[in-house]
């Protein structure tokens, strides 16, 4: 049972849509190829960067309506893709228990597989977020710029890997940027850093790779999704923790001179760096 699904069906004109923009079809959905994704992300790059080298002898932009409307798409988004995907999610769970809800190959299902790829999506419209910094004149953090587009990397990894564990890091990303977006919304900029991070998933890592090449070690099974997948998605989670503690540690924990406090400033560059990510195996 899925109220809200049913109720967009029942009640939105929606349009119709042509089967590869609502299933992952790699070569005809959209930004489904190598040579798609990083000449994207490579512009991505470029632009900021860009930005930052032509607004350096300009006055920042407030863009406050612009970025008012950025925020609340997102929050709002990100608000209706985790309802939507929790709602598809949580009664299977529910029946079958939470190692089935995280491993078993029936969580990929069609609608599923479809919020992934909004999920996806969101994450290119996410990368305007530098694109503001930049117009502001705001620090373009490395953490930022590399959190932002190997994210969206991720994603792209882990559609072509059909990982059934994903939902759990889509819905709490999904459930930060709820708050996290609103917050923008309602300061128009501005913002303290705070953080999320969570050492989520290393339990279902361990037993991907215990069931697949340790099976006397103590496991529950192994998991659905491609190996190359959960390489990724490990190998990244982890570049994302090693930096994030980096950047805690410069940024609450570097002695102020002559004081020997740490430092709290909270706006490094006027955006929050949530690293629950998006997509994960």
């Amino acid at each position: 049972m899925a109220p809200l699904a049913d109720f967009i069906i029942a009640h939105v004109p929606l349009p119709t849509l042509p089967p590869y923009l609502t299933t992952y079809i790699n070569g005809l959905t959209p930004m489904s190829t190598p040579q798609e994704v990083f000449p994207t992300l490579a512009a991505y790059l470029v632009v900021i960067f860009g930005i930052q080298w032509f607004m350096k002898d300009r006055a920042p932009l407030k863009l406050q309506y612009l970025f008012q409307l950025h925020n609340v798409i997102l929050s709002s988004g990100s608000l209706l893709l985790m309802t939507l995907i929790l709602e598809e999610v949580l009664p299977m769970v529910w029946e079958h228990g939470v190692f089935w809800g995280m491993c078993h190959t029936s969580m990929w299902t069609s609608h599923l597989e479809t919020y992934y790829m909004v999920n996806y999506y969101f994450k290119y419209l996410e990368l305007l977020d530098t694109v503001f910094l930049a117009l502001k004149k705001k620090p373009l953090a490395f953490l930022h710029v590399f959190h932002h587009s190997a994210t969206a990397l991720l994603c792209y990894t882990q559609l072509n890997g059909k990982t059934s564990v994903q939902w759990i890091p889509i819905s709490i990303n999904l459930a930060v940027h709820v708050l996290m977006y609103y917050y923008y919304y309602a300061t128009a900029g501005g913002a303290k850093i705070w953080y999320d991070i969570a050492l989520k998933l290393v339990g279902t890592a361990y037993n991907y790779y215990a069931a697949g090449y340790f099976p006397h070690w103590p496991n529950f099974g192994t998991c659905a999704g491609t190996e190359t997948a959960a390489v990724f998605g490990c190998l990244l989670l982890s570049s994302y923790l090693v930096l994030f503690i980096n950047f805690y540690i410069q940024t609450y924990k570097k002695p102020v001179r002559g004081k020997g406090k740490a430092v709290a400033n909270g706006k490094a560059n006027g955006h929050a760096y949530v690293l629950t990510s998006a997509c994960v195996t």
